[in-house]
């Protein structure tokens, strides 16, 4: 194997399959502008098939664009009269292969100086600023890295409850940690705010989570380390290789996947489903996982 190689691990079809769906109904009791965040990410692999409808009463709405943002994602902006608003998305995804890492002398990206910077500031739901005197002391600085993200991952797993509806919209990482609860998506608001509170850049990551029991969108953090983003789930609900991203951010706020930016418009229904070709990969907490 020659300089810089990575070594791939054979995998077949069926292990790197993904299927995933959403369906969601809203009440357009006012014309206006919803911008979604619910189809597979460019990274996430190669599509095989895919189909996304739209209607309002049965009728094309009244616009409907497809943007991407700097990390080739997709989101749909729908305009839509007075009515009820379905949206249907289904794909069948070919994910990568998973890889080992990089063997010795391999060349790593170097991190980019402007995501760095980024994914280290406080942002509205993960004000590290205010957990930086706690991080410390909890988890200390003088520890490499990669110890520091895995004890500060288990640390939430043990100390934090996961309690499906125990917190809403308004609340952050600050408010998990006082409360001691929370879902998915404050498990991961809590890992991104620690980590930025020593020194780590971290972000958020919304997916697709086959295994994941109920089944909903899922929310996970990922930390740079080494010039790689890598990928950490404190509520261990469901394999981090089995993943399909849908969108990034600094936290929620970036990553929703429904925003009402105009008019009267009220979700109604959710439905989610993710599932892989043949079984789920097993999951290891001490193995270093990329989410394509």
């Amino acid at each position: 194997m020659s300089s810089g190689e990575v070594k791939r691990e054979t995998a077949s079809s069926d292990d790197l399959r993904r299927v995933v769906s959403c369906d969601l109904v809203f009440a357009v009791a006012e014309p206006g502008e919803v911008a979604l965040q619910v189809v597979a990410a460019d990274s996430a692999g190669r599509v095989l098939a895919e189909r996304f409808d739209v209607a309002t009463d049965g009728a094309p709405p009244l616009s409907l664009e497809e943007i991407r943002n700097p990390q080739r994602e997709r989101i749909h902006v729908i305009h839509s009269a007075a009515g009820r608003l379905s949206v249907s998305y289904r794909a069948e995804i070919e994910t990568r292969p998973p890889h080992s890492a990089v063997i010795a002398g391999a060349h790593v990206r170097a991190p980019s100086g402007f995501e760095r910077q980024l994914y280290l500031r406080p942002s509205r739901y993960c004000p590290s600023d205010h957990l930086i005197g706690f991080a410390v002391a909890e988890f200390r600085l003088d520890t490499d890295e990669t110890s520091r993200v895995a004890s500060i991952t288990e640390w939430i797993r043990r100390r934090i409850s996961y309690v499906p509806g125990s917190s809403d919209v308004h609340d952050s990482a600050e408010h998990t940690l006082l409360t001691g609860m929370g879902t998915c998506r404050d498990f991961a608001h809590l890992g991104i705010a620690l980590c930025r509170a020593t020194g780590i850049p971290a972000r958020f990551a919304a997916v697709y989570a086959p295994g994941l029991f109920p089944m909903d969108f899922h929310a996970v953090f990922e930390t740079l380390q080494l010039g790689r983003w890598t990928v950490h789930d404190a509520t261990g609900l469901a394999p981090r290789s089995s993943l399909v991203r849908i969108a990034t951010g600094r936290d929620a706020a970036d990553a929703a996947f429904s925003a009402v930016n105009s008019g009267v418009i009220d979700m109604e229904f959710l439905e989610v489903s993710a599932t892989v070709g043949s079984v789920l990969p097993w999951e290891n907490q001490a193995d270093i996982v990329e989410l394509a």
